[in-house]
């Protein structure tokens, strides 16, 4: 929370600017002197910040993810990770481990506005994992018809057709969600190039003939039988010898590493019926149990989410 009160007030983009002492920031602010210096010192001894002779300064990394004048800038997920309808999923610890699920998670319908402040709120992070994904699935020139499941905000797909002026994107998800994607795709100059299907990835009528599908950050939503029978559906739609690409926050196989992806776990006990954080190998059985081939693990640097390449 002080993390978002922080982003929300622009601290991060004052000092960078220039702003140093906690009076500079708070002029800056339109906030109390005192708020402001608590808040500093606050955010410095959890590394957000350093402070020297009362001056507070940048990390490298909230320099770059932080300050809005960075192209890196991802401050907005926080509009995300704690908005009090996510917050709220975990206020019932001991219910949801009792049950062993979320207590509350029917309690965001698909047309839920809410959907749509996730959706704009994480887009400037996805960005940056689409970025990486699009050259590694999407060969320029090659015609390519792409199918991006849950797609939100739509930059996966859209990532994968300005990287590939010959691919055209299906995009699926609620409708009111691919209002975002259809934002996006206008203001990337694709739309052209992306058409979207509303309604759920499990009951839609999505089509035929894809050359790639995109499964970003979907799967850990469900349990693997409810997963394997998306994939069977996603392997019925796609070309002989298609390519799916899956990103998920993957743990090791003791599950206790690396952090921050074996902690995602706990997200999906408090956040949804029966998911998880699967490893690697876990989701590659779910993806042959569905009639896809040998799967291939990626890396994706730094990034906490990696990626999995599979053939139909």
């Amino acid at each position: 929370m002080a993390l978002k009160g922080a982003i929300e007030l622009e601290v991060f983009t004052h000092i960078a600017d220039g702003a140093g002492t906690a009076l500079e920031i708070a002029q800056r602010c339109n906030a109390a002197e005192r708020g402001v210096r608590i808040l500093c010192d606050f955010l410095t001894v959890s590394g957000f910040l350093v402070k020297s002779d009362g001056v507070y300064g940048l990390t490298p990394e909230s320099a770059a993810f932080l300050n809005k004048r960075s192209p890196a800038y991802i401050g907005s997920i926080a509009g995300f990770l704690a908005h009090p309808r996510h917050t709220g999923h975990f206020e019932d610890m001991t219910g949801a481990v009792r049950k062993g699920g979320s207590v509350d998670a029917g309690n965001m319908g698909p047309d839920d506005p809410v959907w749509i402040e996730f959706a704009r709120a994480m887009a400037p992070m996805m960005r940056i994992f689409a970025g990486i994904v699009a050259p590694i699935v999407a060969e320029p020139g090659r015609p390519m018809k792409v199918l991006d499941i849950a797609a939100g905000h739509g930059l996966y797909g859209i990532a994968v057709a300005k990287h590939n002026p010959a691919a055209d994107i299906v995009a699926v998800d609620w409708k009111d969600v691919l209002a975002v994607a259809i934002e996006n795709a206008k203001q990337a100059g694709v739309m052209n190039r992306y058409r979207t299907i509303p309604g759920s990835a499990f009951d839609v009528d999505s089509g035929q003939g894809y050359d790639v599908a995109l499964l970003p950050a979907f799967l850990h939503h469900f349990d693997p039988p409810t997963n394997v029978r998306l994939l069977k559906k996603l392997h019925a739609a796609m070309k002989p010898g298609a390519t799916l690409v899956i990103l998920e926050s993957m743990p090791n196989e003791d599950r206790v590493s690396p952090p921050t992806e074996a902690k995602f776990s706990m997200m999906m006990l408090c956040t949804t019926p029966a998911g998880d954080a699967y490893t690697f190998r876990e989701l590659e059985q779910m993806c042959q149990e569905a009639g896809f081939r040998q799967c291939e693990l990626r890396n994706l640097g730094d990034l906490p989410n990696r990626m999995i390449l599979t053939h139909s």
